[in-house]
């Protein structure tokens, strides 16, 4: 027998011995598996599918739930986006009590003051009922709107500070219901007032999403929206309301940055239009004061007229311009 009959022989016989190996080995752990699948009854094979079921279940019903909530309050959103322009509504915004009523009849007061004035001192008719219009109508106007951004932006800028007291409150344990009450005792105006006015609404059983949803047409702020958004699914889909606010306190305090910010870099372009939109007025006023008799021909003659009213909307439709120009929206 060669050397070559006696290298084939042992490497059959080193196969043989590793596939007998293999086989055994294999088995073993086919046999250990076998006995995990038997040691495992067919009733916990069950209430491991049920348990996964039931997850599976409370998921989708969570999410289900969730975007039922965010449908509901996107529709009321669209209600109060259609209430919150009318006059009622930017009266109460701006913190008064008056009626639309006594609103209407002061502007025609004043109106009727300013075109008896006019009257009194030569104006012709045209002149009166135009400064009577102007100073009847959008006077009283302009000052609600004013005294409207005044108050929201009061209130924007404490609102982070009450919102961090409700973040500790609920930390250290306290319920919301008193958190809101320490906010109206402590909080400045407006804040203080509005969450007043929340807190007396629930007392006598008005729910915290209705409540808030008045408090939102009576100041309406995305802040107070992002509030109200995140109070309302906290309290149908459950999870920790402090890390939520936590987080809600630190994006307002983001845009009041960022708001801050972009006054700054805007500051210049509003001041170059306030002189731009005020140097007619003011030259038309000076030229008058100087000489009269040169400037009263545009409140005498007919053509006259026509430029100073051409004149006055034109300076309109510039002043417009550069406002909507300048008008950044965030």
């Amino acid at each position: 027998m060669g050397d070559s009959a006696i290298f084939l022989i042992a490497g059959l016989a080193f196969i043989s011995v590793a596939g007998l190996g293999w086989v055994f080995a294999g088995g073993k752990s086919n046999q250990v598996n076998s006995i995990r699948l038997r040691s495992l009854h067919p009733r916990d094979q069950m209430k491991r599918g049920k348990r996964k079921i039931s997850a599976m279940d409370q998921a989708s019903s969570r999410r289900k739930q969730l975007q039922e909530t965010l449908k509901d309050l996107d529709q009321q959103q669209k209600e109060q986006r259609k209430r919150r322009f009318t006059l009622k509504s930017r009266i109460r915004q701006a913190g008064f009590s008056f009626s639309p009523i006594a609103f209407n009849i002061t502007s025609l007061v004043i109106g009727l003051m300013v075109v008896s004035g006019l009257f009194f001192f030569g104006q012709t008719p045209f002149i009166a009922a135009a400064f009577g219009f102007g100073a009847g109508f959008g006077l009283p106007r302009w000052f609600l709107g004013f005294a409207r951004k005044r108050r929201m932006k009061k209130f924007s800028l404490e609102f982070a500070n009450a919102i961090d007291i409700i973040v500790r409150g609920v930390k250290s344990g306290l319920p919301l219901n008193e958190c809101l009450k320490i906010i109206a005792r402590e909080a400045p105006s407006p804040v203080g007032p509005e969450f007043q006015k929340l807190n007396a609404g629930i007392s006598v059983g008005v729910e915290l999403g209705k409540g808030l949803e008045k408090m939102y047409e009576r100041m309406p702020l995305s802040e107070l929206n992002f509030f109200g958004i995140v109070l309302t699914i906290q309290q149908k889909t459950g999870g920790n309301l402090a890390e939520a606010l936590g987080n809600l306190s630190i994006v307002l305090r983001a845009r009041k940055m960022m708001r801050e910010k972009i006054g700054a870099l805007s500051s210049e372009a509003k001041a170059s239009s306030g002189i731009i939109g005020s140097l007619p007025p003011l030259v038309m006023l000076i030229v008058y004061l100087t000489t009269p008799a040169y400037m009263s021909l545009m409140f005498t003659e007919d053509f006259g007229r026509v430029m100073l009213a051409g004149a006055g909307i034109w300076m309109g439709l510039g002043i417009f311009v550069m406002s909507r120009m300048i008008a950044f929206d965030f």
